[in-house]
């Protein structure tokens, strides 16, 4: 993947944000935001797929990968670099692609730059909204000493096997999660998790949207919180056969034809 885009970075006062691009005569951009943990290897089937015809923006979220060290993490200030990079490259319009916490932060994005976004496509986020209950909060909060109560190789091989059915999406993500000590894993977790709390709010999205579901996705109440995230606001919901929580690299084909059908039903 690193020969088909290009390394970038920019910088503010929280710290360095690292991305990859490349461009195309293409009006519309696609930029994929992986989630908790992961970088910018999660979308590399996606990539592969859609490069030779659209630009293409992914990153190594702030805190994750390359973009550490990172101060100040919230949604707010994400989106700020998200921004800062979306017109460093000069995107027209960009279709968000956003895996769980990337979901999660593609909607904070397009509520604060909607004139910016053409689309959205949640894989396996959850929404923003009155969705939760003072238990859903609660437990968000303990995550960092609950993580830490596991023996380091149990808690990497554990997320791993939550995100991915197939054994390359296990292995994959286990090399995404070896960048990190386990004290930085665990503190990851909190952050990446408990920074919702304060910032959520209610998120009405102005663009065409997608939910995409992994089957046999079991972390939290994803399941329950995007059948209802549907329920409420009509988006389509497509639930990927043989897929968990990484659905866009456990089932790669059935995924980017989703996509690829949805850009096509948005320009």
């Amino acid at each position: 993947m690193e020969h088909i885009l290009k390394q970038r970075y920019i910088t503010s006062v929280n710290g360095r944000t690292y991305y990859w691009s490349s461009k195309k005569e293409s009006e519309l951009t696609l930029v994929f935001l992986p989630g908790l943990t992961a970088n910018h290897t999660l979308f590399e089937k996606q990539i592969r797929y859609f490069h030779d015809r659209f630009g293409i923006i992914v990153w190594d979220c702030p805190c994750h990968g390359k973009s550490r060290p990172y101060q100040n993490f919230s949604y707010a200030n994400v989106s700020k670099e998200l921004n800062t990079i979306l017109t460093t490259e000069d995107v027209k319009y960009a279709m968000i692609i956003g895996q769980s916490l990337g979901g999660m932060i593609g909607q904070y994005f397009i509520d604060s730059y909607p004139e910016k976004v053409k689309g959205f496509v949640s894989i396996d986020s959850a929404p923003f909204g009155d969705y939760y209950t003072k238990s859903d909060f609660f437990w968000l909060n303990q995550l960092e000493w609950m993580c830490n109560l596991f023996p380091d190789k149990m808690l990497r091989k554990s997320m791993a096997k939550m995100c991915g059915v197939a054994d390359d999406t296990r292995k994959r993500m286990e090399e995404m999660l070896d960048e990190y000590s386990k004290k930085e894993l665990c503190h990851l977790m909190y952050i990446g998790e408990a920074a919702f709390i304060p910032e959520n709010k209610s998120i009405q999205l102005p663009c065409k949207s997608l939910l995409i579901l992994g089957e046999k996705d079991r972390v939290g109440k994803v399941t329950a919180y995007n059948k209802e995230w549907a329920k409420r606001t009509g988006y389509p919901l497509r639930v990927i056969q043989n897929a968990a929580h990484n659905a866009n690299d456990d089932n790669a084909e059935e995924v980017n034809k989703l996509i690829e059908d949805f850009i096509l039903a948005a320009e």
